[in-house]
């Protein structure tokens, strides 16, 4: 007994000076970093838990609140996986309104009715590519019996409400792909490129070669300049939701040779344009063409038709999405994943609502004060949210206990040799994951540095050299 005893001891004795050593290294890491001349006006955070059990291995400045950018996503995705489940699938219908004569005239409309599918017409997944959404629905038309449609193809996008933009988005990010905001029936990611051709100096006038898909309802005022070798694409797009007319500014570099992708500004009416032009190349013609529930609410056209349903289109599961929400970073998915949880919860579908049924969520589930979470959006895109490492690495640690931690590991990318999401927007670099060290211990960890000056890549690798101290 005496010898177990003794075991039992040197076991504990080992395992708490290797944590305390561990903690003395990151530490010490920490503190160069924060003597480091790039942050000298920044605001930085680390929180590094035992993710088997919680315990706090290092801390600094936890309980202080910045701008988490797209590592927000994990805290969006974990909800997501609670809320809705790991095999959750959104609905789009295809249905139509009116009477069907015997010869096949519809004296009615086509309606597409949105169900929150941030990934229709995606081309990340083989069942929601476009060809494959619209030639589904066109074979359901054909079935239905359908030859000509007296009325219009109506994309009813009304379940999420007017609002597809956050409040706290800033004016030069909601006309980019990556700011397209949270539709109800979004499609092909609520994006489209712009391919362009630099001039043939610095400074010269860079011009649209093409537009795919064609977007023939929108009109381009094209600012950008040619910018030099090696700057890359600086090009933003500048638009209001649901208006034809889009500014291009900033500079292409010369060298460069990819497009720019703006966001659509209203993807409900051009996924109606898109199935009115596929059925007249199918020869099914459509009297009036194509509309959406947006544009026919700003005409004071109310809608409250009876369908008849003819196709329902399911969306990739939930943990099909978050994968590519977390790999790719795809802020729609997130907003579309926000306003669902408060739409499942028979909620007002706005942002705000949803953001506060999360923060409700995570007070109940583990205690987490409210003020913590201090969010705006649900894919970190607004530069007002605020968030604390301490919050973020303890949701992180509690999900690894769950039957869907194994889909949303696997969503995170890998950096610096670890499992972790980044998050960048102006002067914040942010990083939050798990590791096994050498040691074979579990490690979860959120690091979050706001306001820093010099150059990104800068940053990151003196970020990496204090998470190299978890390995």
């Amino acid at each position: 007994m005496r010898y177990l005893a003794t075991l039992l001891f040197l076991f504990s004795f080992c395992l708490v000076k290797g944590q305390t050593s561990l903690s003395q290294k990151i530490k010490q890491a920490y503190e160069r970093l924060e003597a480091d001349p790039q942050m000298a006006f920044a605001s930085a955070s680390l929180t590094v838990l035992n993710a088997d059990n919680g315990e706090v291995l290092f801390s600094k400045n936890g309980n202080m609140g910045l701008a988490p950018a797209s590592s927000l996503k994990t805290i969006t995705a974990a909800t997501a996986f609670y809320l809705l489940g790991a095999d959750f699938t959104y609905e789009t219908k295809l249905a139509y309104t009116g009477n069907l004569s015997t010869t096949g005239v519809l004296d009615g409309d086509i309606y597409i009715l949105g169900g929150g599918d941030p990934s229709l017409g995606s081309w990340r997944f083989d069942q929601t590519k476009t060809e494959v959404v619209l030639g589904a629905w066109l074979n359901a038309i054909k079935n239905a019996g359908i030859k000509q449609i007296q009325g219009q193809i109506i994309a009813d996008d009304y379940l999420f409400g007017t609002q597809i933009i956050p409040d706290g988005w800033i004016w030069q990010d909601v006309g980019n792909y990556y700011g397209g905001g949270a539709s109800s029936l979004s499609w092909r990611e609520n994006q489209f490129d712009v391919r362009m051709q630099p001039g043939a100096k610095v400074g010269d006038s860079v011009q649209i070669k093409g537009v795919f898909p064609a977007m023939p309802y929108l009109q381009f005022v094209n600012e950008v300049r040619t910018g030099k070798a090696g700057s890359g694409d600086q090009v933003y797009a500048y638009m209001t939701p649901n208006s034809n007319l889009i500014y291009l500014r900033g500079t292409y570099a010369i060298d460069l040779n990819k497009p720019v992708s703006p966001a659509i500004p209203d993807p409900a009416l051009d996924l109606a344009y898109r199935l009115a032009d596929t059925l007249k190349i199918a020869g099914i013609s459509v009297a009036n063409g194509s509309s959406s529930w947006r544009k026919l609410q700003s005409e004071k056209i109310s809608l409250n038709p009876i369908y008849r349903l003819i196709h329902t289109t399911r969306s990739p599961n939930l943990s099909a999405l978050v994968y590519w929400f977390n790999r790719k970073s795809v802020n729609l998915y997130g907003e579309n994943f926000l306003k669902t949880f408060a739409w499942k919860k028979g909620n007002p579908t706005s942002t705000a609502a949803a953001v506060s049924l999360v923060k409700d969520f995570w007070q109940e589930k583990l205690n987490i004060d409210p003020r913590s979470l201090n969010i705006y959006d649900g894919s970190g895109l607004s530069p007002a949210n605020r968030v604390t490492t301490q919050s973020m690495a303890k949701i992180l640690q509690s999900v690894r206990k769950e039957s869907w931690y194994a889909p949303f590991y696997e969503s995170l990318p890998v950096y610096n040799q670890m499992k972790m999401k980044s998050g960048s927007i102006a002067d914040v670099l942010a990083y939050a994951g798990y590791h096994t060290n050498a040691a074979g211990q579990n490690l979860v960890f959120s690091f979050m540095i706001n306001n820093y000056n010099g150059t990104t890549a800068g940053i990151r690798q003196k970020m990496f050299r204090v998470l190299d101290e978890l390995k």
